[in-house]
């Protein structure tokens, strides 16, 4: 039985909603998926945050299998924002990323969690040489398709009535750098030499294209 009144569950709601305006990226913790005693970490908040349910079989599909693809962000030990990934060849031929579930709680958004999430991924994906990154985002959701466009996302095609709700989706596409014809060294000093960038991540902090960014030098 649910022991608040419909007055304290819009008092709860709207706290919930209210954005954190002085967090310091000194408070957060950053950190990878290490086990099964985090699983609940990731599921609560995404359960939480995302319109479609997912089964715990499903989040157990992916970390389990990709744990080096989901990362997450804590304030205080509470996690705050999850990314869960996978990679795997498509259909024979490109070695494909995919962003399956990207959640930043609601009163931490607005800081560009979101972004250092999805670059933190991408730059394990471009380490085991993943030559694309694809992710379904609705057609609605402004916030996240601002997200991935300003990272160098694409729109690749209109999905209809993709999710439960009957709603839209577009699907989205970061090409990658071809793998099989150089390896590529992270240098933010060559590209930003007056900014100091300590990985990749930072660009998203920094509000720069990661497409401009083009992840590296190129080594034969």
């Amino acid at each position: 039985m649910d022991v608040f009144s419909d007055e304290s569950k819009q008092g709860k709601k709207d706290l919930h909603n209210e954005t954190v305006k002085d967090v310091s990226f000194d408070d957060l913790v950053w950190k990878q998926y290490t086990g099964e005693n985090e699983l609940e970490l990731v599921t609560d908040l995404i359960d939480q945050e995302l319109s479609e349910p997912y089964s715990v079989f499903t989040y157990r599909y992916f970390i389990s299998q990709w744990p080096q693809l989901c990362f997450m962000v804590l304030h205080e030990e509470k996690c705050i924002g999850t990314i869960v990934c996978k990679m795997d060849v498509h259909r024979g031929q490109q070695f494909r990323g995919y962003i399956a579930m990207l959640v930043v709680d609601k009163p931490y958004r607005k800081h560009k969690l979101g972004s250092k999430l999805v670059c933190k991924a991408i730059e394990v994906m471009i380490s085991e040489g993943v030559e694309e990154v694809m992710l379904e985002a609705e057609i609605s959701n402004r916030a996240a398709l601002s997200l991935y466009e300003n990272l160098g996302f694409i729109r690749d095609k209109r999905l209809h009535r993709y999710y439960l709700s009957g709603q839209d989706a577009y699907r989205l596409k970061l090409l990658l750098p071809n793998p099989n014809h150089y390896t590529y060294e992270f240098e933010p000093e060559k590209h930003f030499p007056n900014v100091e960038l300590e990985t990749m991540a930072d660009i998203a902090d920094k509000n720069f294209d990661v497409n401009d960014y083009s992840f590296g030098k190129q080594v034969k």
